[in-house]
C-alpha cells in the first residue's frame, strides 16, 4: 500500500498558520506594532485604508534589519527572541514564535523597507503569498516600514467574512490602545483614510490613559500602586460613579502583554462590592510585574491568555490593591461624626454616660444608611398618607349564603370612578377608562376588564421609539428641529471615528450633525420628538449601543434604531404624570409588535383576576 502521509508546503503550511494568528486586520496591526515595539523604537506611525483591508503599514524608528534578516524574517519559526526551549519562561518581549511575518506574507501583498543605524542603504523586500516578487537596496530612513496590502487576497472566503469597515475598525483601535497604553515612553500615532484619529506624545502612564480616552478621563481615575516580593502591581482603576453599561474600557497587562482573564476581572468587581451601579462595569488599566518564570504565555495563538503558578495569590493581592486604593483615595464610604449628631431620634437609642443625648449605635457603624433609612420612611409615610387620600366613603353591604349573613365593605375613592374598561380584543383605550399608576416609578399599572396589565415603562419605551427610528430610516428623512445655538461636542478619538462612520445614517434618525475638525463636532438639530436633556450624553449612549450590538451582527441601521431607542427611552424610577403614562399605553399599543422590546423582553405582563383570586385561595 503506498504511503500517504507527506509534508505540505511550506505555501500551505504558512496559510494554515495565518488561520490561527491572522483572524482580521487589527491582527496584522497587533503583530506589526508589537515588532515595532521589540525592535526599540521611540517612534510608532500606523496608517490604515479601509479599516486595514486595503493597506496596513506601521512605521517605526527601531534599530532595522540587516539584509539577510530581513529576508529570514519571512520564514517560518525563524526568530530573533529565543534560541532554546528554557528561553520559553523568561520571555520578556511581545513576539517569540516567529510565525506572525511568515503568516502576513501568506495571505497579503507585503513590502518591507529596512535600515540600521550603521548603514547608509536599507534593504528592500517585496512579497506575495509567501513568495518573493524582488529584494533590493534602497534608500530609507533608519528603523522599519512595512506595508500590507489586499489582505486575503488569495483567500476570498476569508476575506468575505471580514465585517463592515466600522467593524473592524473598531478592532484596530482596540489594539493599537493597547499597545499604546503598554509603552507610553514611545511616540504614537494612528491614520485612517488619511484622518489622524490620535496622536499620542511619549509621557508619563496618566498623560498616556488620557491621551486615549480624552480630557475628561482625568477625574475618573484612581491610582494603584502595590508591591511584594512575588508581583507588584500599578495603573489606575475608576471611580464607580463613572463606571459604564459596558466593558470596553478595562484593559489587564502582566509584564507590559495585554491579556484577558475573566477571573482576575472577578477580582476587579469583588473589590468593587456594593459601590457600583447595578448592571455597570468599572475602568480599570492595571499593569501586573511578575517573574517569567511564574507564568506561561504560550497558551493560545493570540498570547492574549496566560497561566499563573499560583492564580489565587495573584487574585487576592489583585482585590486587596483595588479596595486600598479606593479607600485610600476616599472612594469608599468614610465615617461622618459631625453628620451623626444631627441624626434623628429613631431606632434603638442608649442614654450616653457623658451626655444627656442619646446615642445611636447602629447610626454610629452605619451614618450614611441610617440618614437613608430616614428619608426613605419619611418618604414611605408621605406615600402611605397619599394612598389613603379619598378612602373615607365606604358601603357594607349584607349577601345572604348557605353558610349564613356575609358583610362585604366597599371603600370609595378617586380611583373608583365608573370608567370603561380596555378592550381586550381591540387592546384600544377608552379615555374614560381607570386612569394608570405606577409602581416604584418603574411600572406602570393599567386596568383591562380581565385583570390589569403591569407595562415595564423603559422597555415599552423602547419598541415605541425602535419602531419611529426604524421608519424614520426606510423613508431617509425626519423632521429636525434646528437648534437656536448649534452645539459643539468632543469624543474620545476611538467614538469619533466610530460616529464618523456612522453620520449619514445618524442624520437620517433626524439629527443635524456636522464634523468639525478630528473629534469635534457640531450639532445644528435634533429629531422633533427629542426631549433634549445632554446632547453629548444621547450620542456617546448612542455610540456605546451601537458597539454592543455589533456582536449581534445587525445591518448598521437595524443597529442604529435598537441603540438610539435604548438610549432615549425613559428610563426606570422616573415619575410619570397620568398623562404621560396615558400616551405611553395608548403609542404601545399602535405598534406592530407592541408584546416585546427590541431585546426580546416582554413590554407588559397580563394579571387576570381568576389567577389572583386563587393566589388567596
Amino acid at each position: 500500500m503506498a504511503d500517504i502521509i507527506q509534508l505540505l508546503p511550506d505555501n500551505i503550511a504558512n496559510q494554515i498558520a495565518a488561520g490561527e494568528v491572522i483572524q482580521r486586520p487589527a491582527s496584522v496591526v497587533k503583530e506589526l506594532l508589537e515588532n515595532a515595539i521589540d525592535a526599540g523604537s521611540t517612534a510608532i506611525k500606523l496608517v490604515v485604508k479601509d479599516a486595514g483591508k486595503t493597506l496596513i503599514q506601521v512605521i517605526d524608528d527601531g534599530k532595522g534589519m540587516s539584509d539577510t534578516d530581513a529576508r529570514m524574517a519571512f520564514e517560518r519559526h525563524a526568530t530573533s527572541k529565543i534560541r532554546e526551549a528554557n528561553d520559553l519562561f523568561a520571555i520578556r518581549t511581545m513576539g517569540f514564535r516567529g510565525e506572525a511575518l511568515a503568516s502576513i506574507a501568506a495571505i497579503a501583498q507585503v513590502e518591507l523597507k529596512t535600515r540600521q543605524t550603521d548603514s547608509e542603504l536599507g534593504a528592500k523586500i517585496n512579497i506575495e503569498a509567501s513568495t518573493v516578487k524582488n529584494q533590493t537596496v534602497c534608500q530609507c530612513s533608519v528603523g522599519t516600514s512595512i506595508a500590507v496590502k489586499n489582505l486575503f487576497f488569495n483567500v476570498p472566503a476569508r476575506r468575505n467574512f471580514l465585517k463592515s469597515n466600522p467593524v473592524e475598525m473598531r478592532h484596530i483601535i482596540d489594539e493599537f490602545q493597547r499597545v499604546a497604553l503598554a509603552n507610553c515612553h514611545a511616540f504614537f500615532s494612528l491614520h485612517h483614510n488619511n484622518v489622524e484619529l490620535f496622536h499620542l506624545p511619549a509621557g508619563n502612564l496618566r498623560q498616556r490613559v488620557v491621551g486615549v480616552f480624552g480630557q475628561p478621563t482625568n477625574k475618573k481615575l484612581v491610582p494603584i500602586n502595590e508591591a511584594t516580593e512575588i508581583v507588584s502591581m500599578e495603573g489606575f482603576i475608576g471611580k464607580p460613579e463613572f463606571a459604564k453599561k459596558t466593558r470596553g474600557e478595562q484593559f489587564f497587562f502582566v509584564n507590559n502583554r495585554f491579556i484577558k482573564s475573566g477571573y482576575l476581572n472577578h477580582a476587579i468587581m469583588n473589590a468593587y462590592e456594593e459601590l457600583l451601579p447595578k448592571d455597570t462595569f468599572p475602568f480599570y488599566v492595571i499593569f501586573i510585574d511578575i517573574d517569567p518564570k511564574r507564568i506561561d504565555i504560550n497558551v493560545h495563538p493570540t498570547k492574549q491568555e496566560i497561566k499563573f503558578d499560583d492564580e489565587k495569590l495573584i487574585y487576592n493581592y489583585l482585590k486587596v490593591a483595588v479596595r486600598h486604593a479606593l479607600g485610600q483615595y476616599s472612594v469608599t464610604p468614610t465615617l461622618d461624626f459631625d453628620q451623626i449628631q444631627s441624626l434623628p431620634k429613631f431606632g434603638d437609642f442608649k442614654k450616653n454616660k457623658k451626655s444627656s443625648q442619646p446615642v445611636n449605635k447602629e447610626a454610629t457603624r452605619f451614618p450614611s444608611k441610617m440618614t437613608d433609612d430616614f428619608a426613605r420612611k419619611k418618604a414611605n409615610a408621605a406615600n402611605w398618607q397619599k394612598l389613603y387620600e379619598g378612602l373615607d366613603e365606604f358601603e357594607i353591604k349584607e349577601t345572604t349564603t348557605e353558610e349564613g349573613v356575609e358583610q362585604s365593605v366597599t371603600i370609595k375613592s378617586k380611583w373608583t370612578e365608573e370608567t370603561t374598561p380596555l378592550d381586550d380584543e381591540q387592546k384600544t383605550f377608552s379615555k374614560t377608562q381607570k386612569p394608570p399608576y405606577q409602581i416604584h416609578n418603574t411600572y406602570v399599572v393599567s386596568h383591562i376588564k380581565s385583570g390589569f396589565l403591569l407595562i415595564d415603562q423603559h422597555i415599552a419605551h423602547e419598541r415605541i421609539l425602535y419602531e419611529q427610528f426604524k421608519d424614520a430610516l426606510k423613508q431617509q428623512e425626519q423632521a429636525i428641529q434646528q437648534e437656536l445655538f448649534p452645539e459643539t461636542i468632543r469624543f474620545t478619538a476611538a467614538d469619533a471615528d466610530t460616529l464618523r462612520q456612522i453620520l449619514a445614517e445618524v442624520n437620517m434618525l433626524g439629527f443635524h450633525i456636522e464634523e468639525f475638525g478630528k473629534e469635534t463636532f457640531v450639532v445644528h438639530g435634533v429629531p422633533v420628538d427629542f426631549k433634549k436633556s445632554n446632547i453629548q450624553q444621547t450620542i456617546e449612549t448612542l455610540l456605546e449601543q451601537y458597539k454592543t450590538n455589533i456582536a449581534l451582527k445587525l445591518d448598521i441601521k437595524e443597529n442604529l434604531a435598537r441603540a438610539l431607542a435604548k438610549g432615549s427611552a425613559i428610563k426606570r424610577g422616573k415619575e410619570l404624570t397620568v398623562e404621560e403614562m396615558q400616551h405611553l399605553i395608548d403609542k404601545l399599543f399602535a405598534c406592530e409588535m407592541p408584546y416585546k422590546g427590541p431585546s426580546g423582553k416582554a413590554c407588559f405582563v397580563t394579571y387576570e383576576l381568576d389567577e389572583l383570586a386563587k393566589q388567596f385561595g
